[in-house]
């Protein structure tokens, strides 16, 4: 087994975890039920498991010499999102007698940073920088804007009633 390939991953990961800790900083300051260490978390556990996808597959075709191993990649990505929805749904909770519903956008913060973390364990690195300034873009500028929006509209904008997409 190349300890070249391990360390790769593990350079991915760090990677991975370092862009998914940018998005999760936001979300610790907005006071989000997901934070700094979830983000860099699912950011690094979704490049952790496609890289040692991508080591396995190199390693068994070492040892299978000669013949074809084949795999599917986008099983692991399915792997990574099946895991993700589980966390996700963890951080959206109904609350108050309006049966409001809150959390949403932390839910797909969470599934962003592990697409993030898919992109930087496959090696995708101007994919993975770019969507996690994209990410970051949406989460703080479109806040902003919202609170404008809301203030001429003559909406609340408290942080009670600008809660995670509230509905």
């Amino acid at each position: 087994m190349n300890w070249n390939h391990e360390l790769w991953v593990v350079a991915n990961t760090a990677i991975a975890m370092v862009l998914g800790g940018l998005v999760g900083v936001e979300r610790e300051m907005a006071n989000r039920p997901a934070g700094f260490r979830t983000h860099m978390l699912v950011a690094g556990a979704s490049a952790l498991l496609l890289g040692i996808g991508m080591v396995w597959l190199t390693h068994s075709r070492e040892i299978a010499d000669g013949l074809e191993v084949q795999s599917d990649p986008l099983r692991l990505v399915e792997a990574v999102i099946a895991g993700v929805a589980f966390i996700g749904a963890g951080t959206i909770f109904s609350r108050g007698q309006k049966q409001t519903i809150a959390g949403i956008t932390t839910a797909a913060s969470l599934l962003m940073v592990a697409v993030i973390g898919v992109a930087a364990g496959l090696g995708y690195y101007v994919l993975a920088v770019g969507a996690t300034l994209l990410t970051l873009a949406t989460l703080t500028l479109l806040r902003w804007f919202d609170r404008i929006v809301r203030r001429r509209a003559g909406l609340p904008v408290s942080d009670e009633d600008n809660e995670d997409d509230v509905h």
